[in-house]
Formats: C-alpha cells, sequence, structure tokens
C-alpha cells in the first residue's frame, strides 16, 4: 500500500485545506494510506517525510512565496539531505495553491517540488473558496500521486 503525505498550510479561509482534504480523498480512493500534515498547526518530522513514497504539497500564494511553514519544512529536508540523503529524494510529488488573484506562487512550488522528486501532473490552482472543478482535479491529482508510487 503506497503512503502518502499530504503536506500543506492552510489557516485562515481554509481554502488550502479544502484542497488538501480532496487530494487525500483521491488518494485513498486509489487504495493509498494518507497522513495529512496542516504546517499551520504543526512542524513534521522529516523522519515522517522519509517513510512517505509520495508527497503532495500545498501553499496559498503570500506575497508570491510558499507558506512560512513549508518553508521551515524545506529547510529541515536540506539540513537532513546533507546529512543523510536516503529517503528524500525521488518520491513522486504533487501540488496544489491557492490565491486570493495573485497566483505567482506556482514557480516556486514547481522549482521546490522538483527537489523531491518527478512532480506529477499539473499544479491545481483555486483563485479563493475551491469550486467542485478543483476539488475534482485535486482528487484526481491525490490519485495519480498513488499510482505513481
Amino acid at each position: 500500500m503506497a503512503r502518502i503525505l499530504v503536506l500543506y498550510h492552510s489557516q485562515e479561509y481554509g481554502n488550502t485545506h479544502a484542497m488538501a482534504e480532496a487530494v487525500a480523498a483521491g488518494a485513498k480512493s486509489a487504495g493509498a494510506e494518507v497522513t495529512l500534515v496542516n504546517t499551520n498547526e504543526q512542524r513534521l518530522d522529516i523522519e515522517s517525510y522519509r517513510a512517505c513514497d509520495a508527497v503532495a504539497l500545498g501553499s496559498p500564494d503570500y506575497y508570491s512565496y510558499i507558506a512560512g511553514g513549508l518553508k521551515v519544512f524545506f529547510d529541515d529536508w536540506h539540513i537532513a539531505k546533507g546529512a543523510n540523503a536516503d529517503g528524500l529524494t525521488d518520491k513522486p510529488c504533487g501540488l496544489f495553491y491557492s490565491h486570493g488573484g495573485g497566483g505567482k506562487v506556482r514557480p516556486v512550488l514547481e522549482t521546490l517540488g522538483g527537489k523531491l522528486g518527478p512532480v506529477q501532473g499539473e499544479p491545481v490552482e483555486s483563485r479563493g473558496a475551491p469550486d467542485p472543478d478543483v476539488l475534482a482535479s485535486c482528487k484526481a491529482l491525490g490519485k495519480q500521486l498513488a499510482d505513481a508510487c
């Protein structure tokens, strides 16, 4: 059974959380075991990341950059990779993001996600609250990640 980590940041409006839940639902429908971690609520232990088979990364657009909690994850990942890269790279990676009109975080997510492993499909974007089409795309992304394992 594939182990999928959905690592995201969500707080004020919950738009990225709704997308994360949809990604998780899609992965579960494909038979994967899913762990959701909201970096607004907790810091991910790098060993938990090392144990997953694939990862979905989600962030709101904060001034054309990722949320601080995801940046902390990438800092931790970079330090751990320097000491022992086993299990930290070559993981299929899916990307999703929400924004209020900017949406310029996409290239940052693509660059950082690409360091983890091959990016699966196109990043899923939501301007404001995710509509049914966005949520369907998130579910498809979760299934695609599970199938890639």
